[in-house]
């Protein structure tokens, strides 16, 4: 078992997951890296971690299913007994107007992005509350307080992944703390932008970068020993001026 601090980051073989185990792995931490279906962009994220001179351990599985939590949950207690921080980014973003809404639809957006947070976060608690200063940080989106017309299965989701949040601090309170990051538009590099996003509709003028978003995580898992139960929006002021 290694001395370091240990996360457990989901949905991070690429995009914003990748960036968020990197900056774990900067700040010292070893990591557990989940994914789906990316294999070869998960098997990048390890190779960044590890050059970072961090040990990690891959896991693939399907949150959408309670195997697949199973199989995180087994990875993650041979690697450790003690698990400092668990980050529940994996999520989908299904598309479709009210009208084409499948049960399917519905439920690939409800079963991975609240649902895979909540039984994760339940079967990893004896792991958390093994480490002192232990905290669950979700990634929630602008999406939970701005209904989108063709993603309102997501943005139930996410609404309710703030729920979980909020109800999760209190319920786990004294011994882990639970926040959540609520990203805006974020641009990864060497990803197309759509062109309805525009910079000129976000207070800040700019779209946020992932950067910004691992700078929120960074702060609530290693600086925000007082907070828990808080969203923290970092989408250019999206939230709070509309």
């Amino acid at each position: 078992m290694s001395a370091a601090k240990i996360a457990l980051v989901t949905g991070a073989g690429h995009r914003l997951g990748r960036y968020i185990a990197c900056g774990l792995a900067d700040r010292g931490y070893d990591c557990i890296v989940h994914y789906h279906r990316a294999k070869s962009e998960a098997e990048e994220t390890a190779r960044q971690v590890r050059k970072r001179k961090r040990s990690v351990v891959l896991v693939q599985a399907d949150l959408a299913t309670m195997d697949g939590i199973a199989a995180v949950v087994g990875a993650a207690r041979e690697f450790t007994e003690y698990l400092h921080l668990l980050v529940n980014n994996a999520g989908v973003f299904p598309g479709a107007a009210f009208e084409r809404v499948t049960p399917e639809i519905f439920d690939s957006a409800i079963h991975v992005n609240v649902r895979s947070a909540f039984f994760l976060s339940q079967q990893l608690l004896p792991l958390l509350r093994n480490a002192r200063g232990s905290s669950i940080i979700n990634i929630a989106s602008a999406g939970a307080y701005h209904p989108w017309v063709n993603h309102i299965p997501y943005n139930i989701s996410k609404a309710g992944l703030v729920m979980l949040t909020r109800a999760l601090a209190k319920a786990l309170a004294p011994d882990v703390r639970v926040n959540a990051v609520a990203p805006g538009v974020v641009v990864v590099p060497d990803e197309p932008v759509r062109k309805e996003l525009s910079p000129e509709k976000i207070p800040l003028r700019r779209h946020g970068q992932p950067e910004d978003i691992v700078r929120a995580v960074l702060y609530l898992a290693e600086d925000a020993c007082y907070l828990t139960g808080h969203v923290l929006p970092v989408d250019g002021g999206i939230i709070d001026t509309q």
